[in-house]
């Protein structure tokens, strides 16, 4: 039997970065290839220099559904064309686990996806609370001029399928248009 941690204190950093955590995640824009929509800008922003587009801080906990894992995210600003920076995106490996995200820094957008074709963005700025229920894919966009930053908690049990997202996609792009933020459906951006 896996034996649960007893209580403690998590702190966030002025830059976003969570202590203590005990793993990191960080995507590049290689990592990210085929998320984009324009797969020519795609290939010319990774030769370009292949920028961090974002990184995860998470203190791990056991794998189960009575754990809670808290990360913070730090997502960088820029775009590939048009469509602004994101989070590769995903489904819980156990649909019907929830994600509670929190607005640290920053700003953008979190789009949420079903199986059905539903599909919403929730704009996200410093204070807002926002709720993924389950069985919503989910990723989150930076659509200002410095990080975007929140802290999320999940059941330690739920898992990542990041599979799903990279073959099917997400239903809705968040691009700039004429200088304003725009969320498209994936038909109307082609």
């Amino acid at each position: 039997m896996e034996l649960t941690p007893n209580s403690f204190a998590m702190s966030v950093d002025a830059g976003g970065i969570l202590e203590p955590w005990t793993s990191k995640i960080e995507r590049r824009l290689s990592d990210m290839a085929g998320m984009y929509a324009d797969p020519d800008a795609e290939r010319d922003a990774i030769a370009a220099g292949d920028a961090v587009v974002y990184e995860v801080y998470q203190h791990d906990m056991p794998n189960h559904a009575g754990e809670l894992v808290v990360c913070t995210t730090l997502l960088y600003p820029g775009k590939v064309g048009d469509e602004f920076f994101m989070t590769k995106g995903h489904y819980h490996e156990i649909r019907e686990r929830a994600e509670v995200y929190y607005g640290l820094s920053g700003e953008g957008q979190l789009v949420l996806a079903k199986d059905d074709g539903a599909a919403e963005a929730i704009p996200m700025r410093p204070g807002t609370v926002a709720y993924v229920a389950p069985c919503w894919a989910h990723r989150t966009v930076n659509t200002g001029s410095e990080p975007f930053v929140f802290l999320a908690v999940y059941h330690g049990d739920a898992g990542h399928d990041y599979g799903t997202i990279e073959t099917e996609g997400f239903p809705l792009l968040v691009l700039e248009r004429d200088g304003e933020v725009a969320v498209v459906s994936r038909q109307e951006a082609q």
